[in-house]
């Protein structure tokens, strides 16, 4: 098991979490079906390997109605008969935004094919959401945050914030 290195820097600089709430909150208002956005995110940080964000990311899904069938087959996708084509797209889009390969980033065919479901505003998340979901990777694999309630890695207030902000 990890053992925080410090505190949750998002307690540590001001502003922090009403920034990353703020962030998400437009992210959010994109058009972007609520279940694309978590499917989206929990791929990009499986891929980042971030517990927190994997266990946090899933409970939020759950909490907006997502089935434990659709999230237990994120991580094999391509298999899985669960996800509309659209969801696909935005899964795909969110891995090449993740892994960004310097031959190709992101390879016009994962583009043209998100693109036949979204518009220019949607997305927009894909290129605020992924990265926003690899900077949490960033902090808390570099703290070694664990895998944990809210409620347990932030003080009380920035909690339910946190809680406030994901309904």
């Amino acid at each position: 098991m990890l053992h925080a290195r410090m505190k949750n820097p998002g307690v540590l600089v001001p502003g922090a979490v009403p920034a990353i709430q703020a962030l998400m909150a437009a992210i959010q208002k994109a058009g972007v079906p609520p279940k694309t956005l978590h499917l989206a995110h929990l791929r990009a940080s499986q891929i980042n390997g971030c517990g927190f964000c994997v266990d946090i990311g899933a409970k939020h899904a759950k909490q907006d109605g997502e089935t434990d069938e659709r999230l237990h087959a994120v991580a094999g996708w391509r298999d899985a008969p669960y996800f509309s084509d659209a969801e696909r797209a935005a899964i795909a889009l969110s891995e090449a935004v993740t892994t960004l390969d310097s031959r190709d980033p992101v390879p016009d065919a994962v583009w043209n094919d998100a693109a036949m479901y979204f518009d220019e505003k949607q997305l927009a998340f894909s290129v605020k959401l992924t990265p926003a979901a690899s900077g949490d990777y960033t902090v808390n694999g570099s703290f070694k945050f664990a895998v944990c309630d809210a409620s347990q890695c932030l003080p009380k207030k920035e909690a339910i914030a946190i809680k406030i902000a994901a309904k």
